[in-house]
C-alpha cells in the first residue's frame, strides 16, 4: 500500500536552467513535495521547500485550486 499525501499544502520554489524562478504548490508533506513538483517541472531544475505564513487568504487560495492529495499546481 502506498504512503499517504496527507493533506498539506507546501510551497516549493524551482530554479528553472535559466535562473529563472517559479513558485509551486503541492498537497503533499514537505518530504513528499520536493519530488512531486520536480517531477512536474522543467528537466534540469531545482527545488527547494518555502516558509510561507499560511494565512487564512492564502489557505482559501490554495483549496479553491481543488488539488488531490498529490497534486502540484505551478502558481502564476
Amino acid at each position: 500500500m502506498g504512503e499517504s499525501f496527507g493533506t498539506t499544502f507546501t510551497v516549493v520554489e524551482v530554479t528553472i536552467d535559466d535562473g529563472k524562478m517559479q513558485i509551486w504548490l503541492a498537497l503533499a508533506k514537505p518530504s513528499q513535495a520536493l519530488t512531486l513538483v520536480l517531477a512536474a517541472a522543467q528537466e534540469g531544475s531545482t527545488a527547494e521547500l518555502m516558509n510561507v505564513p499560511r494565512t487564512p487568504e492564502r489557505q482559501k487560495i490554495f483549496e479553491d485550486l481543488n488539488l488531490a492529495p498529490g497534486d502540484v499546481h505551478r502558481l502564476d
